[in-house]
């Protein structure tokens, strides 16, 4: 579409709306392609703003501005939502959130994978502290008081959050492997609904992991029963998944929704068995005949044959129950130790790794020379087998052990990534190239999730249309946050805006060398403000922590 039509406003009579007055605004943006965000076909348009806010889109040639910008040949969208992350805590030690501005995401969804820094109880740890990398010491309890921490400090995107049920399991010490007592889960209940109170948009699990994965389906349905009531919430999950559970994590996830009457966000689809690759059409299916019988469920997924996980998640969540201490302690037990080992070595769910495909991203300055080498070269190092290295990593590094696992197929990715009920999360953190981080080899998803859509899958292979990748960076988890009035290009709408050039727009972050920028966003506004000008970041520092319903 060109300059002159739009869908809902004929721009002949624009300025005759306007009672032909010159329109004076705070930022211009001049000679752009608009893409909305609904997935409607482009067109060419200016957008002024005024207030933070999307005072007229049209065209506008007479009006005056005290900035403009020239968008010349680029593409005019809302800010990308990164639906899946974990920058909870990270822009406190890295404000800028350089690795996402710079992709052209202005809003951080955090709180997944049962993970928050909220709610806190003095004495107790929570999931989000304790990166011995991080200058972060946590001097708040609730989601109010890491919001003002956030706020008083000053970010530069915003930050949605979500509360985790580890978090709620760990304020109230329901961390063995056990259901919780009646007393925990009261008292779970009420911080759940405390944190919806306070604006938390959802409530996430992470079944898989330590101590999330002691709860059975019907504790998670009770807690989810406990905070569906609130306007708009949802259940987000990262499920049971593990070998031989790629059809029954997915059946989990939708139970718990029907049965708690919650619409569901299954989280970073994909298969990690070797032995059923391919059979994702079989996966959606569930999705597609749980949505026709009335759930709303959707997920969200990151274009990349990597994931990124603990090397806790090959040791038996049995093993790890309890503190960190008691873990530490079963490791030095000969006899469990051995049982762990064997467990280890045998694969969970029977499937064994390959440890040439789990890669260490980080680790204390004893190990440091470590980072970058798999499993399988660090027991060749140490003249161990590769369980015996594991479970030594473990102890070495009180049980934080990040990884880059290789264990996806690029077929698989690209079904996943062009199914209409996708999203896009990163399931990374913002972060700096110079910051505390800046020496881990951390998966490039950190830096390059947005422009790789943008220019692999888009550009260059034709995946999906430009429109349809906006949406799934926009519109789509903007519907599912149910956010009044942000991610679409929209008068009234808050101007968080990414304006980048199609024809250039790519990741170069990569496994080998992560802490690279993406290239080709121009401008990135954020209530707006310029967080990147021309390219580079201002260090405007003007995110919000959303509230839902706000």
């Amino acid at each position: 579409m060109g300059r002159g039509s739009r869908a809902d406003h004929d721009f002949d009579d624009l300025l005759s709306d306007w009672g032909g007055n010159i329109m004076a605004f705070d930022t211009l943006i001049r000679n752009g392609t608009v893409m909305d965000g609904t997935g409607r076909l482009r067109y060419d348009a200016d957008v002024g703003i005024t207030g933070g806010k999307i005072e007229a889109i049209g065209r506008l040639e007479d009006a005056e501005a005290a900035r403009t910008i020239d968008a010349s040949g680029l593409i005019v969208a809302p800010g990308f939502i990164d639906m899946h992350s974990h920058s909870d805590t990270s822009m406190l030690d890295d404000p800028g959130g350089e690795s996402k501005a710079h992709q052209g995401v202005t809003t951080e969804v955090t709180g997944n994978c049962a993970q928050s820094p909220f709610p806190a109880r003095p004495g107790r740890p929570t999931p989000m502290i304790g990166d011995p990398a991080s200058n972060v010491e946590a001097d708040w309890t609730d989601l109010d008081g890491w919001a003002n921490r956030l706020e008083t400090q000053g970010i530069s995107l915003n930050i949605v959050p979500q509360v985790g049920q580890a978090a709620l399991q760990m304020a109230t010490g329901a961390v063995e492997d056990r259901p919780a007592t009646e007393d925990e889960m009261r008292e779970m209940k009420r911080l759940a609904v405390e944190s919806m109170e306070q604006g938390a948009f959802s409530l996430s699990t992470g079944l898989s992991l330590s101590p999330s994965g002691y709860m059975s389906t019907d504790e998670v349905v009770a807690l989810c029963e406990a905070v569906a009531h609130f306007e708009g919430v949802f259940y987000v999950t990262h499920a049971r998944v593990g070998a031989g559970r790629h059809l029954s994590s997915i059946e989990e996830a939708i139970e718990i929704g029907q049965r708690a009457g919650v619409p569901v966000q299954f989280s970073h689809m994909a298969i990690i068995d070797r032995r059923v690759y391919g059979q994702g059409p079989e996966m959606l299916a569930l999705l597609e005949t749980a949505r026709e019988e009335g759930l709303d469920i959707t997920y969200d997924v990151y274009p990349y044959t990597a994931a990124g996980a603990g090397l806790n998640q090959t040791i038996p969540i049995w093993a790890q129950a309890g503190t960190v201490d008691e873990y530490m302690a079963r490791l030095r037990d000969p006899d469990i130790r051995s049982r762990i080992r064997e467990e280890v070595a045998a694969g969970i769910g029977g499937l064994s790794p390959l440890w040439d495909t789990w890669v260490l991203a980080s680790a204390s300055e004893a190990n440091r020379d470590l980072v970058g080498r798999s499993v399988e070269e660090i027991a060749a190092i140490r003249e161990v087998e590769p369980a015996e290295a594991v479970l030594q990593l473990a102890e070495e590094e009180r049980g934080r052990n990040p990884t880059v696992v290789h264990n996806r197929t690029e077929s698989d990715v690209r079904y996943f990534l062009s199914h209409p009920l996708a999203m896009i999360g990163s399931d990374g953190n913002a972060i700096s190239p110079s910051g505390v981080h800046s020496q881990k080899q951390l998966h490039p998803r950190f830096y390059g999730t947005y422009p790789r859509i943008l220019g692999r899958y888009v550009r260059e292979q034709s995946l999906m249309s430009l429109e349809t990748a906006v949406n799934k960076m926009t519109g789509m988890p903007a519907e599912r946050l149910r956010l009044k009035d942000r991610g679409q290009v929209k008068e009234g709408y808050v101007a968080d805006l990414a304006i980048f050039a199609p024809a250039t727009v790519i990741d170069h972050s990569t496994f080998e060398k992560p802490h690279q920028l993406s290239e080709g966003v121009t401008h990135v506004l954020v209530n707006g403000e310029s967080v990147v000008l021309d390219g580079k970041h201002t260090q405007a520092r003007p995110g919000r922590v959303l509230r839902r319903g706000a």
